[in-house]
């Protein structure tokens, strides 16, 4: 497993599949997980490769009713399970629960994205963020480009 950011995952590129997906490696630190995220009209291949993942799953706020995001469902991924979504599906946060193990997931994005928007779980508001890499095709990236506003 790669070293996880203080953020909590870190998203690892394997193959940018000639501009038509993204395969990441994402390996999870303990109790850490991403934010509420949609997926900017792709669709989010997810495979468990170790440990457990637990993935929530929400409805898109309605702006012209404000409040908090309302939550349609969750799961716990086990090793070799899999997930779909999409946005027509809703949005997600997938979360490692565990405080002693660490999780490594496979995630194949079609088409890529370079931005997605995130959610505020209390008030559902949004904000646009750039997706970012800890490492591509097993090279770290420099630094600068690797701190993610959003860890997806």
């Amino acid at each position: 497993m790669s070293d996880v950011t203080p953020a909590g995952y870190t998203r690892n590129l394997v193959d940018e599949g000639n501009g038509k997906f993204n395969l990441m490696i994402l390996c999870w630190g303990e109790g850490h997980g991403s934010s509420i995220h949609d997926h900017t009209d792709s669709h989010c291949f997810l495979k468990l490769l170790q440990g457990q993942l637990k993935e929530t799953l929400f409805e898109w706020p309605d702006r012209k009713q404000p409040g908090g995001m309302v939550q349609k469902s969750q799961q716990v991924l086990l090793e070799n399970q899999c997930a779909y979504i999409n946005d027509s599906i809703g949005l997600h946060r997938v979360e490692n629960v565990s405080h002693t193990e660490t999780a490594v997931s496979l995630h194949l994005y079609s088409p890529p994205f370079q931005t997605c928007q995130t959610f505020d779980q209390r008030t559902g508001h949004r904000n646009t963020v750039k997706m970012t890499f800890w490492s591509k095709f097993g090279d770290r990236t420099p630094y600068e480009t690797t701190i993610s506003q959003e860890n997806n």
